[in-house]
Order: structure tokens, then C-alpha cells, then sequence
């Protein structure tokens, strides 16, 4: 635990200097709204499972090494668009999440024996993302990698409870993404991503380990800045001889 909350204090202060850092030397150049579908999974690796002995056998047993199904929710945030170099932009997000995962409960741990029905644990988050973006051509096809800082606002956990309720509050996670920016109006542009969210480590409990993989399907608007005209200064614009001076 206190390696894990001593790479949350790391992570925290890397976001926030590195944001303060971005923002204090360049212009926002755009912000929007979006939303989405997500759909998650969690694997789960019992770290006892090669073991026989009788005193580990319950261990050995609950739960097994497996893969869930998936569950499938939505998400929805802002953001804001920092121009850096070039095609090469820093977005930073603010996000309301939801993630989980569908499991069919044991009925009898030593036999294998489960229910027919699957039932969902479910996790929502707050998250700050910071991602650098990089647009491939001017307003069209880009790509996105960062990182996510995560608050699990509040979860539910009926399956395997003893291990999936035991998430911490602050946690993270890497980004990756493409997207794609079309134009609709002079300064609002619509935009579609497709973004894979892995957990960057296990969760430990007990002789359990658990990892989320989160992939989110995007789709917004983004409004930029007012493009300067070249008669954009101080100095009076003429109107014609009729105008009065």
C-alpha cells in the first residue's frame, strides 16, 4: 500500500507542475463537450492458483484466474486545447466516468459451480486526463497519449466482493487514442475518437491481482478561437470617402 500511495503522490505532482508549466506559457486554443459509450473488463490473476496444499485450498480456488465479461456504460466531460509546437496540442479533461465489469457468482467454490446469470460490479469515477495530441493534418485526423488520474466516487460490488471492493480511491491509468475533427460551423468543429484505457497497475489484495481495460467510444464539439484577420489591429479601418472622421 504505501508503494502504491507514493506512486499516486508522484503521479499528482507530475500532472500539475507539468500543467502549470504548459499553461502559464500558452493560449487555450479551443475547448468543447463530449460523451460517450465505454465498455470494461477486468482480469483477475490468482497469484495462489499453482498451489495444492489442503490449508490453501479455498485460496487456490476463489476465484480463478479468468477474464469478465464485458459491461457497458457511458461517459461524458470538457476539456480544454493548448497549442504547443506545430501540429502538436496538450488537452486537459474533466471527466465523469463509469467502468465495471459483469461476473457470474460462485455457487460452490471447490466444484466450479456458478449462476446462470451474470451480475455487474460497477465503478464510477471522477478523472483529470492530460494527453498530448498530435493532428496528423490541419483540423482532421489526430492521435492522443496521456494519462488519467482517477476518483472512484462510489461503487458496487456484489461479485467476489471480498477482492473487487477493495479499489482505491485515487488511482490511474494510461490513454491512448485516434480521432477525427470535421468543421460545422466557422469556429465549432465536431469530432469522433475512439480511446483504450488500460490500468497502469494491478490491484493487489491478498493473493489476487486485478487490472481494468476500459475502451471509450467519443463524440463532441470543440469551439476555437476566433481566427485574426489582417485588418485585426489598433490602427483606424478606412470606410469611405462618405464616412465622417
Amino acid at each position: 500500500m504505501r508503494y502504491t500511495n507514493g506512486c499516486n503522490i508522484v503521479m499528482v505532482l507530475f500532472m500539475f507542475l507539468f500543467s502549470q508549466v504548459v499553461f502559464s506559457q500558452k493560449r487555450l486554443k479551443g475547448y468543447g463537450i463530449y460523451g460517450g459509450v465505454t465498455t470494461s473488463a477486468h482480469e483477475y490473476i490468482n497469484l495462489d492458483a499453482h498451489k495444492m496444499e489442503l490449508a490453501l485450498l479455498e485460496r487456490y480456488f476463489y476465484t480463478r484466474n479468468h477474464q469478465s465479461k464485458e459491461y457497458v456504460s457511458w461517459a461524458a466531460g470538457i476539456f480544454g486545447e493548448w497549442a504547443l509546437t506545430g501540429p502538436l496540442f496538450l488537452q486537459s479533461e474533466l471527466e465523469y466516468i463509469n467502468k465495471g465489469a459483469q461476473e457470474k457468482p460462485y455457487v460452490n467454490i471447490y466444484t466450479l459451480e456458478r449462476t446462470e446469470n451474470f451480475l455487474s460490479n460497477t465503478y464510477t469515477y471522477f478523472t483529470w486526463n492530460t494527453a498530448l495530441k498530435y493532428y496528423f493534418k490541419p483540423q482532421t485526423w489526430y492521435a492522443m497519449s496521456g494519462v488519467r488520474l482517477e476518483y472512484l466516487f462510489k461503487s458496487s460490488t456484489p461479485v467476489f466482493s471480498e477482492f473487487s471492493s477493495q479499489f482505491p480511491k485515487i488511482w490511474y491509468g494510461g490513454d491512448i487514442a485516434l480521432g477525427y475533427e470535421f468543421p460545422i460551423k466557422k469556429r465549432a468543429h465536431g469530432f469522433i475518437e475512439f480511446h483504450y484505457n488500460p490500468d497502469l497497475l494491478w490491484h493487489y489484495h491478498k493473493q489476487i491481482r486485478i487490472k481494468n481495460r476500459t475502451l471509450e467510444l467519443r463524440t463532441g464539439i470543440v469551439i476555437r478561437e476566433r481566427k485574426r484577420r489582417i485588418d485585426d489591429c489598433n490602427a483606424p479601418k478606412y470606410n469611405g470617402p462618405k464616412y465622417p472622421m
